[in-house]
């Protein structure tokens, strides 16, 4: 049984790519292991697992940088990410947001099932179509949902995988926290480096 690796773009998996000798494609598959960039966003993300996710895989890895609400988590910490919630899915009821879960259409929320031990700090994570970048809504995700980061595709690698029952795992390295939009305080090539670091020396172990 093999494990997918998933991330959304090939930047996020640079330092991976050169370790394992990988061809430049979207999708390579190897030994041990199979990667797949899946591009940006849950919809992407949810095409490329639908192409390519089957029960030939015992484990699925997602990878990526993410922001984090916490600042008093360092940039450049990698974490793991023990659940996920579509942050936006569901429906405005005037100034309350109603979950897809409240509506009766769905579940919104989704936790990672694995029987792996890693040695990562804890944290919960929310997906987005709209990365945060104003005081309003930060405070309004804060109030609704306390999550510790945000990413654009986290739960629908967790919803993917639920589907098949196979396990999955989140993995992200902290690149900026969530604020008004301010490039010059993000470290994306640290959080890229620590987050290569970890999954190499992880998915080196399977070999």
């Amino acid at each position: 049984m093999k494990t997918l690796v998933v991330a959304a773009t090939k930047a996020e998996l640079t330092f991976f790519y050169q370790h394992f000798n990988l061809p430049d494609g979207d999708f390579v598959e190897s030994k041990n292991f199979d990667l797949l960039i899946s591009g940006v966003g849950m919809v992407a993300t949810a095409f490329a697992l639908g192409k390519y996710l089957s029960p030939k895989y015992s484990l699925v890895l997602n990878l990526g940088i993410a922001g984090s609400f916490d600042r008093s988590i360092p940039l450049g910490t990698v974490l793991n990410i023990t659940d996920d919630t579509f942050a936006e899915l569901g429906a405005e009821n005037g100034d309350e947001f109603l979950t897809i879960t409240d509506l009766g259409f769905g579940e919104n929320h989704y936790t990672a099932k694995t029987q792996r031990k890693i040695e990562l700090p804890l944290a919960k994570g929310i997906t987005v179509n709209r990365v945060t970048g104003s005081e309003k809504s930060i405070q309004t995700l804060m109030k609704r949902l306390n999550p510790t980061t945000e990413s654009m595709e986290g739960a629908a690698v967790f919803y993917a995988s639920k589907q098949l029952n196979i396990d999955c795992l989140q993995v992200r390295s902290i690149s900026n926290y969530v604020e008004p939009r301010n490039k010059e305080n993000w470290k994306i090539g640290l959080a890229i480096k620590n987050l290569n670091d970890w999954a190499i020396a992880f998915v080196g172990e399977m070999n």
